[in-house]
């Protein structure tokens, strides 16, 4: 398949020197150590090359990918998917039955298999798929796997591999070393590619930087104040605690603001379910940690707000980098009370951004996302959908926005001015023959 009908799939012109750079390294039989900044398009960068190295004469699983967490494995499979290429792939990660997996592996034979190390060793060990077929790894946010704690179990899953010719590892930190059981070598072996380019990729000017001064050590109050004068705009707030996380939203939420919270300790379908809202401009404002600031592709993110200060200048740039992304502008917003210091990485002429004295009612979103209790496993599609709701539900092509379809259930966005109206025509109706729940996702 052309490079060029793939972008056109993705809706893409051209590539990005780094992702260009990345395609020409690939085609090496070296090893390859990618570094690139948050959001510059990594994914895509190992997935182009990635897929014109497949064999269409081999069955099997020909290449794993490994990731740090299920919302970044979700990502990439979609990515690939979307370049609507012969090949196929699958993701697998903890929070749900791996026996499940195992069924969706034995029907789909995917190509291409994207998971959590703990998962794939599961897989691995079970030996749902054949280890001998695959020859390609890659370890994508290398340095978030060994932040994690993964290091044992992404050597137990290299160890599994025996037929590996090919490691490629992306990170957005250059690793001081990368342990000898990822199989690259150093950086001066000869069969491994280093490209760097986190130094040539200064931050971006784009990006808006302002303080924000709250009178209280408590910042509730300063951040709905600020949240209610940015709008209606795409805010993504990190906090520094699952349980900040729950406080801020419970707080915000007593205010009448539209938010969601996204944390680690939340149900996986909660996850998607806030992460969907977030991505479709339903709800406006995410209130998470610093789990959103890696491997989320959520684009159009106007503002960051550090309701915390982050623990250092490392986790300060991811954070930033969810905003400004590719040729985009953004702002991001650092709340300080007036005991907290600026941090020494930020320059002391950081602006200060002033909050008007009489305080803007909050935004209520144009959108509203309904939730469809069928998905792909009952045949649903797209086109069903949104004729379902064209048809029964009155709605015409303004009406309605992303449509995302599950295994299980879809969401789909729709004017939130419609919900009423529809949710009262559509009662007692059948969508593809199907009886199922439809409302409104809270």
């Amino acid at each position: 398949m052309k490079l060029s009908d793939i972008l056109l799939n993705l809706k893409i012109e051209q590539l990005t020197p780094m992702q260009e750079a990345t395609y020409e390294a690939y085609r090496s039989d070296k090893d390859l150590v990618l570094l690139s900044p948050t959001g510059s398009g990594k994914t895509l960068a190992f997935l182009l090359p990635l897929i014109h190295a497949l064999k269409t004469d081999v069955s099997g699983v020909q290449a794993v990918v490994l990731v740090p967490s299920r919302e970044l494995a979700l990502q990439i499979e979609n990515v690939f998917k979307t370049m609507n290429t012969p090949f196929k792939a699958m993701s697998c990660y903890g929070g749900r039955p791996a026996m499940e997996e195992h069924r969706t592996m034995r029907g789909l034979q995917p190509d291409v298999i994207i998971g959590t190390p703990g998962r794939m060793n599961d897989h691995l060990r079970k030996e749902n798929f054949e280890a001998q077929t695959v020859t390609t790894l890659v370890i994508d946010e290398f340095d978030k796997c060994l932040e994690f704690g993964f290091q044992d179990e992404m050597s137990e899953v290299i160890g599994q591999l025996p037929s590996l010719k090919k490691r490629v590892l992306l990170s957005a930190t250059d690793a001081e070393e990368i342990p000898q059981f990822a199989g690259v070598g150093s950086a001066e072996n000869a069969s491994l590619c280093k490209l760097n380019f986190l130094a040539t990729e200064p931050v971006s000017e784009r990006l808006n930087l302002q303080r924000v001064l709250s009178p209280e050590k408590d910042k509730l109050d300063t951040l709905y104040r600020l949240l209610c004068t940015l709008g209606d705009h795409s805010t993504l707030v990190f906090v520094n605690y699952r349980e900040s996380v729950d406080r801020v939203v419970s707080y915000l939420q007593s205010k009448k603001f539209p938010c969601d919270a996204f944390h680690g300790g939340m149900e996986q379908a909660d996850r998607e379910r806030a992460l969907y809202k977030f991505r479709n401009g339903s709800c406006p404002v995410l209130i998470s940690t610093d789990l959103a600031a890696r491997g989320l592709d959520i684009p159009g993110i106007d503002n960051v707000v550090h309701y915390h200060l982050p623990v250092n200048e490392e986790a300060f740039t991811h954070r930033n980098g969810r905003t400004a992304r590719w040729e985009a502008s953004g702002s991001s917003f650092l709340i300080l009370h007036s005991e907290e210091l600026l941090p020494g990485y930020l320059p002391e002429d950081t602006p200060f951004f002033e909050l008007p004295e009489q305080t803007p009612k909050p935004t209520k979103s144009r959108w509203a996302t309904l939730y469809i209790g069928k998905g792909k496993k009952d045949k649903l599609n797209k086109i069903d959908i949104v004729g379902f709701l064209y048809k029964k539900g009155g709605l015409t092509k303004e009406d309605v926005g992303q449509v995302d379809v599950k295994e299980h259930y879809a969401f789909v966005a729709i004017r939130g001015s419609k919900v009423k109206q529809l949710l009262t025509l559509i009662r007692g109706e059948k969508i593809k023959g199907m009886k199922t729940i439809i409302e409104e996702a809270k």
